[in-house]
C-alpha cells in the first residue's frame, strides 16, 4: 500500500490536519514511528507522543487538533487503523483450486471450487470444504467434517470427525476441535471412560486461538456461537454452549455443560465449574473462579468470584486488618 493522507481521509471519512500529500506506506506504534508510517492514538496515556513522534501521521479522534506531525481525524481511530492494516495485508484470495500433491483426500469428499489444500494435509472421507477456504500445511481434517466458505485453517490444526465449522472461521495452529470430552465413571476403584459420541458446532465469523481445545459433546453438540473470539490456550469442555460474540482470553477453562450467554467477556485464567448458566453481557475479571450461576449484565471478580464492588470492599477491609487488630487490642486493654 502507498497512499496519500488525503486518499486515506476519503476512504475513511476523515479530516486531515497538516499535509494532505504526505505519503503513507506502513504502520507503526506511535512511540516508535518512522517516515511514511501511520499510527493511531486511542489511549490517553500515549498523548505525550503527539509532540514527539517520527510517524508521518497519527489517526486520532476528531477533538484532537494539535501535534508535531500530520493528523487524520476520524470517529474511531482503532477501527480505521484496523482497516488500514487490511489494506497493507489483505486476506489471501483464491481464484482457482490448488490441491497440493502431498495432501491426502479421502473418499466422497466435496471440495467446493475454488479451495486451497496445502502440503501434507489430510482430509477424511465424506468431508466438505467450502469455497474460498484455505487449509494450511499439516492440518488434519477428520471424517464427515463440514468447513464453510472463506475459512482459514492455520498449519497443524486438528479438526476431528463430525465437526461443523461455519463461514469465515479462523483456526490457529495447534488448536484441537472435537477431542473427546472428559467423561468418566469411577467404579470399583478405577475410572471407566464414557464414550463421547456428540460433536462440535462452530458458528460463523469465529476465531479460535493457538493450542486451544474444544471438546466434542458426550451427546448432542458443544456449540460456539457466531462471532466468538477464543484466545490461545483456552479449554472448552463437552456440551458447553457459548453465546454469540463472547470473548475468552488466554487460559480460560469452562467445565462441561455450562451455558454462557451472548456478549460475555472473560479475562485470562477464568475458571468456571460445570452445569452453570452465565447470563448475557457478563464480565469476569482475570483469575475469577465461578461456582454459581451469574445473572446477565453482572461484573464479577475474585476467587471464589463475587460481585465486583463487594470484592473491592472486602479487599479494602483486608488491607486495614493490621490497623483494626491494633485498635481491637487497645479496646481490650481498656476493658
Amino acid at each position: 500500500m502507498k497512499k496519500t493522507l488525503k486518499e486515506l481521509a476519503e476512504l475513511f471519512n476523515g479530516t486531515v490536519i497538516g499535509d494532505n500529500a504526505a505519503i503513507i506506506d506502513s504502520v507503526s506504534p506511535v512511540e516508535n514511528g518512522c517516515k511514511g508510517s501511520i499510527a493511531f492514538l486511542a489511549n490517553p496515556k500515549y498523548k505525550k507522543f503527539l509532540s514527539d513522534t517520527d510517524c508521518s501521521a497519527i489517526i486520532v479522534k476528531r477533538d484532537v487538533t494539535e501535534s508535531s506531525t500530520n493528523l487524520l481525524q476520524v470517529d474511531d481511530p482503532q477501527d480505521v487503523f484496523r482497516k488500514i492494516l487490511l489494506l497493507l495485508k489483505p486476506p489471501p484470495e483464491i481464484t482457482e483450486s490448488r490441491i497440493h500433491p502431498t495432501s491426502v483426500i479421502g473418499k466422497n469428499t466435496d471440495l467446493e471450487d475454488p479451495v486451497e489444500i496445502r502440503a501434507l494435509t489430510f482430509v477424511g472421507d465424506g468431508s466438505l470444504i467450502g469455497k474460498y477456504s484455505i487449509i494450511c500445511e499439516q492440518t488434519y481434517v477428520g471424517k464427515n467434517v463440514r468447513i464453510g466458505e472463506n475459512a482459514f485453517i492455520h498449519p497443524r490444526a486438528t479438526i476431528l470427525d463430525n465437526t461443523i465449522i461455519g463461514d469465515r472461521v479462523i483456526i490457529h495452529s495447534g488448536a484441537v476441535i472435537g477431542s473427546d470430552g472428559f467423561g468418566n465413571v469411577f467404579k470399583e476403584g478405577k475410572y471407566h471412560k464414557i464414550p463421547q459420541i456428540g460433536n462440535v458446532v462452530v458458528g460463523d465469523d469465529v476465531e479460535i486461538g493457538a493450542n486451544s481445545t474444544i471438546d466434542r459433546a458426550a451427546m448432542g453438540s458443544t456449540v460456539i456461537g457466531n462471532g466468538c473470539r477464543i484466545d490461545n490456550l483456552v479449554q472448552i469442555a463437552h456440551n458447553v454452549e457459548l453465546g454469540d460474540n463472547t470473548a475468552l482470553a488466554s487460559q480460560v477453562g469452562i467445565a462441561g455443560s455450562t451455558k454462557v450467554g451472548k456478549g460475555v467477556v472473560m479475562g485470562g485464567q477464568v475458571g468456571i465449574i460445570g452445569h452453570l448458566v452465565i447470563g448475557d453481557r457478563v464480565m469476569l475479571a482475570a483469575q475469577s473462579g465461578v461456582v454459581k450461576d451469574i445473572p446477565e449484565g453482572e461484573y464479577y471478580f475474585g476467587t471464589l468470584a463475587k460481585p465486583h464492588l463487594k470484592y473491592k470492599k472486602i479487599e479494602a477491609l483486608i488491607n486495614r486488618l493490621p490497623e483494626l487488630f491494633q485498635r481491637l487490642k487497645s479496646i481490650e486493654k481498656k476493658i
